[in-house]
């Protein structure tokens, strides 16, 4: 039987909101965020649904920070908790990316932020370093078979640059069949995680906002992991097929996604806003986010009824360890493509170095100093 919350709705819709405000570093710091804060400091959510929230979030496709909070919020107050924790985490983020827009698009371009992103981006792979670090330990602990799996999804993460979701249900799968060797075998559960398609291909016509309606809403429904996997389809589809940027902007879009809080597929709004303005960045911002409300709320009744089997813990477990081991590849990857070169490596090893040390530290001083220093490396030095 559940427990009742020991804190309101509008303390968990506040936390977010300023976790949406506030939470730099994409994915992984964001997932570290809210184990720190929820679990183990504040103690509103317990281990167990951390981790189911964790396991769906990888099961189903589209943003996993996104997809944590929503599920988060649903765990003691439903739909209306979920509703209301989503909107709060994505709508500070959705504010600044719209504003850096219009600014891009007066200005004619952003190299003061790419000065700026060259300073935080090495300190985010500081941040996120450290999160994960924290965030494996507690997960993996001394579990010799869950470094096994770790392991595997942490390399292959960082060899192909994605996480592979069949790599990860097999850790679930692996983990299960070790853990607790099944008497029987279940089978139907996790059918209901069936991928959903808003039924926009009829409505689809010459209207840009439509095709950015249907585009926005195939990579919220058919892309797996956190919101770094996006970007490779988001790159295929807006540059590639459709032409709707450059190189440069696409770039620069990635950029602000990166150098602004909350979750990293915010990114879409600021591509809408290029192409279609306000109403672009509305329509690609909900295309992108609804399928992953949807497929987070949907099947959470059933998570949270089979979620106390043993069996079914055993597997979330195993695909929890997964999703970590992929985080930790992410982090490699971001760090071979932000730090270029030796001021950015040292300024990433400092943050490393503070925020281990200073565990109270706030990552907010951290980043605006890294963007000071950004800006003097580029145009001082």
């Amino acid at each position: 039987m559940k427990l009742p919350a020991s804190y309101s709705l509008g303390e968990l819709v506040r936390y977010f909101l300023r976790l949406g405000t506030l939470g730099f570093g994409g994915p992984p710091a964001l997932v570290s965020a809210m184990h720190r804060d929820l679990v183990v400091d504040r103690q509103w959510i317990t281990e167990a649904d951390y981790r189911e929230g964790m396991a769906l979030a990888q099961l189903a496709p589209g943003p996993l920070a996104a997809q944590l909070a929503i599920y988060l919020g649903y765990v003691h107050y439903g739909i209306w908790g979920a509703t209301l924790v989503g909107i709060a985490f994505v709508m500070p983020s959705f504010i600044m990316v719209v504003a850096l827009g219009w600014v891009y698009v007066r200005l004619g371009g952003l190299p003061w932020m790419q000065a700026i992103f060259y300073g935080i981006g090495a300190a985010v792979i500081g941040i996120i370093a450290i999160g994960t670090y924290k965030l494996t330990t507690k997960t993996v602990g001394t579990d010799q078979l869950g470094w096994v799996l770790f392991g595997l999804s942490a390399v292959a993460t960082a060899v192909m640059e994605s996480e592979l979701l069949w790599l990860v249900l097999g850790s679930g799968v692996i983990y299960w069949l070790v853990k607790t060797p099944p008497h029987f075998i279940r089978t139907g559960i996790g059918s209901s995680f069936a991928p959903f398609l808003p039924p926009l291909e009829g409505l689809a016509s010459d209207s840009i906002l439509w095709k950015l309606a249907l585009f926005f809403a195939k990579a919220g429904t058919f892309v797996f992991g956190s919101g770094l996997a996006i970007v490779p389809f988001l790159y295929g589809g807006v540059v590639k097929e459709y032409g709707w940027l450059t190189e440069q902007q696409f770039l620069d879009a990635v950029a602000v996604a990166m150098i602004t809080p909350g979750p990293v597929v915010i990114t879409v709004a600021f591509i809408g806003y290029l192409v279609a303005g306000f109403p672009g960045a509305c329509v690609a911002a909900l295309a992108t986010f609804l399928p992953c409300y949807l497929l987070t709320v949907l099947p959470a009744p059933y998570f949270k009824r089979w979620g106390k089997h043993p069996g079914v813990k055993s597997f979330v477990n195993g695909i929890t360890i997964a999703a970590v081991g992929a985080i930790a590849g992410a982090v490699v990857v971001l760090a071979r493509r932000q730090l270029v070169d030796l001021p950015a490596i040292l300024m990433a090893l400092a943050t490393m170095g503070l925020l281990y040390r200073f565990k109270k530290l706030p990552e907010l001083s951290i980043i605006g100093g890294a963007a000071v220093l950004g800006l003097l490396l580029r145009y001082v030095a």
